[in-house]
């Protein structure tokens, strides 16, 4: 049984129904309806063998072909020349948000190489594809939410002007991300950006929908908010 057929044999239909929800701009035929745990164990199996062979022979058609791809890529065991090769050959198969956001939150080499990983992304701050943009702030979000980073990061997305929504919600949400962990630099931030009005006001949004911020202080960003 190849990994189509796999796939497709573990297949829900309500599962399917869902993501096609979730998903709006991936047609539904290509979602096959398999859920994420499924798809880390077939990922770990292929990552123990010929992944190599997987990854630049097999074809990825749906959804959960190339989500199953992206996660092999976070598995394998190699120096980090050869990781960023498979990621930088992954990167334009990326159409939507939550291959994105999984591919990003597999990558947990990272944490072994921060530097290299950071050289690597900042290749794509600018970039005009979305999802190579989304792809640096993601990672941004799950590896570099710290002091070393927050000035660099916060005048990366002073002076990006992606107009795609998936784009300006991530920078929402690492922003958001950053008021939580470092309050204060964060909120000097806010104070003083260059962030358009819908990323700034988005911004605003998911601080005080946290649950991790305090009700005292989501008054304080409600009144941030710009007339």
């Amino acid at each position: 049984m190849d990994i189509r057929e796999q796939l497709e044999s573990l297949a829900e239909p309500d599962f399917q129904q869902f993501m096609t929800k979730l998903i709006p701009n991936i047609h539904s035929k290509r979602i096959v309806g398999v859920r994420l745990p499924i798809l880390r164990n077939m990922a770990k199996r292929i990552a123990k063998g010929d992944w190599k062979y997987y990854l630049e022979e097999y074809s990825a058609e749906s959804y959960e072909e190339v989500m199953l791809q992206g996660m092999v890529i976070g598995y394998i065991k190699e120096d980090i020349r050869e990781i960023l090769r498979q990621i930088e050959r992954f990167l334009p198969k990326i159409d939507n948000w939550s291959t994105c956001d999984s591919f990003c939150a597999g990558l947990k080499q990272t944490r072994k190489y921060p530097e290299e990983m950071w050289r690597f992304i900042s290749r794509y701050f600018y970039d005009q594809r979305t999802y190579f943009v989304r792809f640096s702030i993601v990672m941004i979000i799950f590896y570099y939410i710290d002091e070393e980073h927050i000035e660099r990061v916060f005048a990366y997305f002073d002076k990006i002007c992606h107009t795609d929504y998936y784009v300006k919600m991530a920078i929402a949400w690492a922003v958001s991300i950053y008021f939580i962990k470092m309050p204060e630099r964060t909120m000097i931030y806010l104070k003083k950006n260059h962030l358009d009005d819908f990323t700034y006001h988005k911004t605003l949004q998911k601080i005080r929908e946290s649950r991790k911020v305090n009700k005292e202080t989501k008054e304080k960003i409600k009144g941030l908010t710009r007339k």
